[in-house]
């Protein structure tokens, strides 16, 4: 494999050390970053304004990935009013996969959106960013983090779909941001805190898998929070109080201003669109103080106090995590799945006839300590059952004993004694003057936040008084008013520039306040207190005004846009026309002998191994049986990966592209190419209509597979504008339902950190995690040490195989996990049994199910009634 990347190590894995292949180089100054705040609705929004956010971002409840929260489509011009009134930005989460039924509506709401004013559309399908781009070309189109993009490569196709932002995955370094800010113009976007989802967003099926809502359609039932057993080899492998091996930590990026700032992104942004109004306030206004001091080279003012006020209001325990470089033993904790609040102590000791317990405090307890009326919670993880629910409570006293440690007194029935043991550890779930301190700005009883407003006045005797106006933010917002009569000379007094400063300084409970006041003075006048106060008012009511105007734009019919990329629809096909093609997939060097074995002969064998080192001559063997080659690339590419993409062409087969980076990068390379090579788009690039599989397939996809969010219905009606002979379906897998970045073999299996010290286990063990229900499912890793959990139950596509047969589709994928060689070879001879017409689909579902270690689903093909 060396003589293939050059220096590499024999495998890729080990991420060597090599500049950044910084395709473009740009110099320009950036403008200080936004600090964007979620808003669920009218509460939260209204918070994040007076807490100082730059921009805010929601949802209505139609295409959106909060599906619980949002706005009315009715209510949007009055949110862009209140936004804009106070001189801030609003962008509208528009960030689920759109179904071929529903484009209509998609377009529909579209052009209400940007007739409304909104700033900007959040997108995931890239058919809604070309199409919101074809509507109204200066809406502002922003990549949603569900994209998945993760180098500038995957920037850059995002670009020739409209987007102007890209929101980047939670997953990069800071030093990965810095590469890809280096090689692209883009604005640039990233989390700064909140909630971390364990799987890449956009590549997490988990909730499809087992339960059919889609989390790309906003339907998320966090099973990554749900606790799951580790089995490694066929054995348990205890644990302890981890029970949530998937459960992530929250992101705090705080402490990490000071650099974050000199990056270069367009937008910080806060996490939570379904939190309560309390954390949108001290979140927002944690950020809106740490960006201003390290925007303006100050030492950050954070205290320890407001530290654990962000811990206190919402946390699974916050910390940098992806952001400072990988470490596997800090992200996934493992001990609780939801918001705790802060740790102040472990208990020593339980009276329970006394109704107190003994604690001995952390040092959280010296800076915020606890007091009656605070809420607890004891965290007994190490020896209770998941499944019990935690005793807590309110306290009624708290006393400190010379000893250090403190007496813990609750009312008469407020919690169990019996449920409480020394060891335990104590949170501090619920603190209630946390909102007292929130109140400034949740209460909406003054405005909080100000715009300066720059004024100057031209003071002149024997001419009208002339007073301008302009916001220091938005210089195009300006305003000026003078007097009907000149002004007079001064008789008694002289003039003062105290009084103008006083009078038009009276700004009151507006949304402005005055930062600048330049004076043109012309003699000694006499300038009425009334005349100053009267034109101060007008400046005012013509700013608000301006403010209030919806923004001008040009906004095309959403039906007559989607009238012109309709695509012609494709000759019905007549069944028997063409010969179904099997490919298969396989992970394991036994599976591969097992596929080769195979009689007749698979179309393709997919390689899809743990390391790029062995590939070479697994292809050269796969070629050497007269079936074509074909390896699967990484769903992820990070900067520092570039490499892998010249390692995959020089191995001179098919690829199956697992990204839309990968896809920019391949065609750059391609152009360059003497022969035209061959791709097939899989799963995980989303294509969930026509408009998407089509734009792929123009970018030079041979084929395209449907994603895994469409069943088996509509599967077959994208064979009505795209053609079938280009449509890929996998007929039998396990859903991959987790691809994360976080390493469950690291984690669980060693002491180290990431991949320089782990020792791989991954490549000397088979892990499975076992859920509440008994299921097995398979982890496994990839080339870049991102783990893959599979669904246990293979899922499999019998009973609509003749369905989508009808239609035309002949290119069926079959792809195994941890299947044997001989699962693989009885498998495999029963879909070409079927495809061959030997035996009936009925017949091959009845096989599978008997075949398949842990039995077979529908899963996402399922179609529902109605």
């Amino acid at each position: 494999m060396s003589g293939e990347i050059g220096a590499a190590p024999p495998y890729f894995r080990t991420r060597p050390s090599i500049a950044y292949n910084e395709c473009v180089s740009y110099t320009r100054t950036y403008p200080k970053p936004e600090v964007m705040s979620p808003a669920g609705y009218w509460p939260q929004l209204n918070t994040a304004i007076e807490a100082g956010a730059d921009s805010v971002y929601f949802g209505l409840h139609q295409f959106t990935a909060r599906a619980k929260v949002g706005f009315d489509l009715e209510e949007l011009p009055e949110v862009m009013r209140t936004l804009h009134g106070r001189g801030v930005r609003g962008y509208l989460t528009f960030n689920t996969l759109v179904f071929d039924n529903e484009l209509q509506e998609a377009v529909r709401q579209l052009e209400r959106i940007a007739k409304a004013g909104t700033d900007a559309v959040i997108v995931q399908d890239i058919a809604i960013a070309k199409l919101a781009h074809q509507i109204a070309p200066d809406l502002e189109v922003h990549g949603s983090t569900q994209m998945s993009i993760t180098s500038a490569e995957g920037v850059a196709l995002a670009q020739q779909f409209g987007v102007q932002r890209v929101v980047l995955a939670r997953e990069l370094s800071l030093e990965e941001i810095r590469a890809i800010r280096r090689q692209t113009d883009c604005e640039l976007e990233m989390f700064v805190h909140g909630a971390l989802c364990v799987s890449y967003s956009g590549q997490c099926f988990s909730s499809e898998a087992w339960g059919g809502r889609s989390a790309n359609r906003g339907q998320c039932a966090q099973a990554c929070r749900l606790p799951y057993e580790l089995y490694v080899d066929g054995k348990h492998k205890p644990l302890g109080d981890a029970r949530y091996l998937l459960s992530p930590g929250d992101l705090s990026a705080l402490s990490l201003m000071p650099e974050i700032v000199k990056l270069g992104l367009s937008s910080l942004k806060i996490e939570g669109r379904y939190k309560e109004s309390d954390y949108v306030a001290l979140t927002t206004a944690a950020y809106r103080k740490a960006v201003d001091e390290a925007w303006a080279n100050l030492p950050s003012t954070h205290t320890a106090a407001e530290a654990q006020q962000l811990e206190q209001v919402y946390s699974r325990g916050l910390g940098p995590h992806f952001i400072q470089g990988t470490n596997h033993q800090t992200v996934v904790k493992g001990r609780s799945p939801r918001h705790r609040g802060v740790c102040m102590g472990r208990v020593l000791r339980v009276f329970a006839d006394k109704g107190m317990i003994l604690l001995w405090p952390n040092e959280a307890h010296s800076t915020w300590p606890l007091k009656p009326g605070d809420g607890v919670v004891f965290d007994a993880a190490d020896w209770r059952s998941p499944q019990e629910p935690e005793e807590g409570g309110r306290l009624y006293q708290v006393r400190g004993l010379r000893s250090g440690e403190l007496e813990l007194r609750f009312g008469n029935g407020a919690i169990k004694f019996e449920r409480i043991r020394a060891g335990d550890l104590l949170w501090r779930s619920h603190d209630p003057e946390l909102h007292k301190a929130a109140q400034l700005y949740t209460q909406g009883r003054t405005q909080v936040q100000k715009q300066g407003l720059r004024m100057r006045v031209r003071v002149q005797v024997g001419q009208p008084l002339q007073l301008e106006g302009h916001l220091l933010k938005f210089p195009s917002i300006k305003a000026s008013t003078s007097s009907s009569e000149p002004l007079g000379a001064a008789e008694t007094q002289a003039f003062s520039e105290a009084l103008l400063h006083e009078q038009l300084g009276r700004l009151g409970n507006t949304p402005y306040e005055l930062a600048a006041l330049d004076i043109q003075l012309d003699g000694n006048p006499f300038v009425p207190t009334s005349l100053l106060n009267k034109m101060r008012r007008d400046i005012v009511e013509q700013i608000v005004a301006l403010q209030a105007q919806p923004l001008e734009r040009v906004v095309r019919a959403g039906g007559d846009v989607l009238r012109e990329t309709e695509l012609a629809p494709h000759t019905p096909h007549v069944i028997g026309q063409d010969t179904p093609q099997l490919h298969i997939l396989v992970r394991t060097p036994e599976q591969l002998e097992a596929a080769l074995a195979i009689s007749p002969k698979p179309t393709s064998i997919t390689l899809d191994y743990l390391d790029l080192y062995g590939l070479r001559p697994a292809v050269e063997q796969v070629q050497a049986a007269g079936i074509t080659a074909r390896v699967a690339s990484p769903r992820v590419l990070k900067p520092d990966e570039q490499r892998v993409v010249n390692f995959l062409v020089r191995l001179d087969c098919e690829i199956l592209v697992r990204s839309a980076g990968l896809l920019q990068a391949l065609r750059a390379v391609g152009a360059t190419s003497e022969r035209a090579p061959v791709w097939i788009g899989d799963f995980s690039l989303n294509a969930a209509n026509v408009l998407t599989a089509q734009t792929f397939l123009d970018l030079g996809l041979s084929r395209i597979t449907p994603t895994y969010d469409l069943n088996a219905d509509q599967i077959a009606q994208l064979t009505q504008a795209v053609n079938a002979s280009q449509i890929e379906v996998v007929a039998y897998m396990h859903l991959p339902v987790f691809h994360m970045e976080h390493c469950v073999f690291c984690r669980f299996l060693s002491n180290g950190t990431s991949y320089k010290d782990c020792g791989h286990p991954c490549e000397k063990h088979r892990v499975a995690l076992r859920d509440v229900n008994g299921r097995a499912h398979p982890v496994m890793a990839d080339v870049g040490c991102r783990n893959t959990v599979f669904g246990a139950e293979a899922q499999e596509i019998s009973a609509h195989l003749d369905r989508l047969r009808e239609v035309g589709i002949r290119h069926y994928r079959l792809e195994f996990v941890h299947e044997s060689a001989e699962q693989v070879r009885a498998v495999s001879a029963a879909f070409q049994r079927t495809l061959a017409n030997q035996q009936s689909s009925v017949d091959l579902g009845r096989q599978l199910r008997q075949l398949s270690p842990q039995g077979t689903t529908e899963g996402s093909f399922f179609v529902p009634m109605g």
